[in-house]
């Protein structure tokens, strides 16, 4: 038999997707820099393969990119000639990729909108900006292919022919925006101001959950060096008025802040459960009668515990920028957000989820400086609505009762509510809980100031006769916050602004001292009050010692003392006229009451004012969460490829 001329090759060990080998020859080191019309076609009509690409580009380092100092790998005397065309390789990459999307011709725009750029914009350069314009498009041609590419992004997100394409522009967007946010480029994004066909995109689609990833870009657009230039979209936020896309953003944000909380609750579940023929029978141990018993959920390890919370909120809290933005620049959001309706008696309104997510971070706020970043834009939020007189008169009404869930993971906690209650309580209880739970010798003065801010609006939220509200474990956390400032004092001292704090924990309570018969509901509450400070009479004096506050103007600590020296001298006589060394609690509450008749309070004057929030003395705070926002959304990103 005559022998074939054909000869069979080894089978190799793995085959590889044809655009892997595409990609290796475009970084290849050869003679042919530029690469034909007909590769490119090729190269736009193969599935992607973003692994890959972003490999092929991890192997590079930045100055392999830029053609500086460090030789390309694979040559051992590399020449100017091979390092240069290293370079035309990625503006090739990149301008090929806008050509295709630009065009708009299936398949090959979509396959253009998943060529990631993050390989080349998340390595480190010494001239950040221009290193990234020179590696993607060069210096001379920056302008035209950049604005092609923005322009053709705004084309898509408004037109394309499908969600899912338009999604991928918003996501091209997105990775943009964030992975060049430190540089020139985004620029072009305020150039072609892209807000009108993201709210057009938002207002088409089919469901909530897509939401966040456009709303998540207007964040970083917005916030895009807003306090150096008159930042287009800050301007658009103000004049926006569709309530409808407005609701539908707000459920988003409801939504993204439920799923968010229950990161939290899945580290550890923090609701009681409640009392019935099962749990009875377990506390005493007859746990094997029960019927159809769940096994309790085992405790979670305090180190690992701690861990997972560190790492909380998660990347979707991106969404959290875009929320203070748009409450901070419209009152119609704000008004939506606060009185959106929850889907059913059952569940929580949006508010009422964010108010829970606020809850959780705030609480767990000292685990990170993640976490007490987004805990402070969240407490600016809730600032902001309660300085607008309509606002705080709809979260003090019934019409604002809704679902809350707060955090209760730490000692101490707060009375339990399971059903639905005032906004303005679950807001004061999450003040509270922030307070008691975030005390550190390295105190934390910015997020201390914005919780205690509550004291310019504790008139309107008390003098609501209806609201039921613990009054007792308010007291008892700020006289507590005087108990810790007391004791550390020689580590708080030095800290930014601890004047200023002091200030308001002060004027704080001598404003309830003041003006607390006008708003608490009965006398009870307001003989608790007294009877709180009576107890705390020596530290109150060490307190104003340590930190010489009788010689600072601002504060009232000596209306303090003054009361409760009052009341020490009608106690030690009231002790010797009945010859009893101690006093039951009910003998003294009789002598807080008789004391009223001879009690002067002289407060200082304007301490029921305040000065109203000024986005520009948080400048330094909003850019830290801007930076904060661009890593999770790049996380974010880099969970969808």
């Amino acid at each position: 038999m005559e022998q074939s001329p054909l000869t069979q090759q080894a089978r190799p060990e793995s085959f590889q997707p044809k655009i892997v080998g595409l990609y290796e020859a475009l970084f290849k080191d050869d003679e042919d820099a530029d690469k034909s019309e007909g590769f490119w076609r090729e190269f736009f009509l193969l599935r992607p393969d973003p692994a890959s690409l972003r490999q092929a580009l991890a192997d590079l380092s930045a100055d392999d990119l830029l053609n500086l100092q460090v030789p390309y790998r694979n040559r051992k005397t590399p020449s100017s000639f091979m390092l240069s065309r290293l370079q035309a390789q990625t503006h090739q990459l990149f301008s090929n990729a806008v050509s295709f999307i630009k065009a708009g011709v299936a398949p090959s725009d979509e396959i253009a909108l998943d060529v990631s750029l993050s390989g080349v914009l998340d390595k480190k350069y010494t001239n950040t900006s221009s290193d990234v314009i020179a590696v993607l498009a060069g210096l001379d041609q920056v302008d035209v292919i950049f604005t092609e590419f923005v322009n053709a992004l705004d084309n898509i997100i408004r037109n394309g022919r499908h969600l899912d394409i338009r999604q991928k522009a918003i996501e091209v967007a997105l990775s943009v925006t964030s992975g060049a946010y430190q540089t020139g480029l985004l620029s072009y994004f305020t150039h072609r101001d892209l807000f009108p066909s993201l709210m057009k995109y938002i207002q088409e689609l089919d469901t909530v959950a897509r939401v966040l990833q456009p709303f998540s870009l207007l964040g970083l657009l917005v916030n895009y060096n807003k306090f150096e230039f008159q930042n287009p979209y800050r301007l658009r936020l103000d004049d926006f008025v569709n309530e409808t896309i407005i609701r539908k953003i707000i459920k988003s944000i409801g939504q993204t802040s439920s799923s968010s909380r229950d990161r939290y609750v899945a580290v550890q579940d923090d609701l009681p459960e409640g009392w019935n023929l099962n749990s009875t029978l377990t506390f005493f141990g007859l746990g094997g009668l029960a019927q159809g018993a769940k096994a309790p959920a085992p405790a979670p390890n305090p180190d690992a515990a701690k861990a997972l919370f560190a790492a909380l909120p998660g990347p979707e809290a991106a969404v959290l920028l875009a929320t203070y933005d748009f409450a901070n620049a419209n009152k119609i959001f704000c008004f939506n957000l606060v009185s959106s309706p929850a889907e059913s008696k059952r569940e929580e309104s949006p508010f009422g989820a964010y108010l829970s997510l606020t809850s959780y971070v705030l609480s767990h706020a000292h685990r990170s400086a993640r976490s007490t970043l987004y805990a402070h834009l969240n407490l600016l939020v809730l600032r902001i609505i309660a300085e607008d007189s309509v606002l705080l008169k709809r979260i003090c009404s019934d019409e604002s009762k809704t679902i809350v869930r707060l955090c209760r993971h730490k000692q101490p906690h707060l009375p339990l509510v399971r059903g639905e209650r005032v906004l303005a309580t679950a807001m004061l209880d999450t003040m509270i809980d922030g307070i008691n739970h975030n005390l550190r010798r390295r105190l934390d003065v910015g997020l201390y100031m914005l919780s205690l801010y509550w004291r310019s609006v504790t008139d309107d939220i008390l003098s609501q006769q209806e609201s039921l509200y613990h009054w007792a474990e308010l007291w008892r956390s700020i006289l507590s916050l005087v108990r810790f400032l007391s004791s550390y004092a020689s580590d708080l001292k030095s800290l930014p602004n601890i004047g200023t704090l002091l200030d308001n924990v002060v004027n704080l309570v001598a404003l309830s001292l003041s003006t607390g018969d006008a708003f608490l509901p009965g006398p009870a509450e307001y003989d608790d009050l007294f009877y709180k400070l009576v107890e705390t009479g020596d530290i109150l004096v060490k307190f104003r010692d340590l930190y010489e506050l009788d010689k600072r103007p601002s504060n009232s600590i000596a209306t303090l003392i003054s009361v409760s020296e009052h009341y020490y001298q009608l106690l030690t006589s009231d002790q010797s006229k009945t010859r009893t060394k101690f006093l039951s609690p009910q003998q003294v509450s009789n002598v807080i009451k008789s004391g009223y008749e001879t009690l002067s309070i002289t407060a200082k004057d304007g301490l029921d004012s305040w000065d109203r929030y000024r986005e520009a003395d948080e400048r330094v705070a909003l850019k830290k969460v801007a930076r904060a926002v661009v890593a999770d959304v790049r996380t974010l990103l880099r969970r969808g490829e």
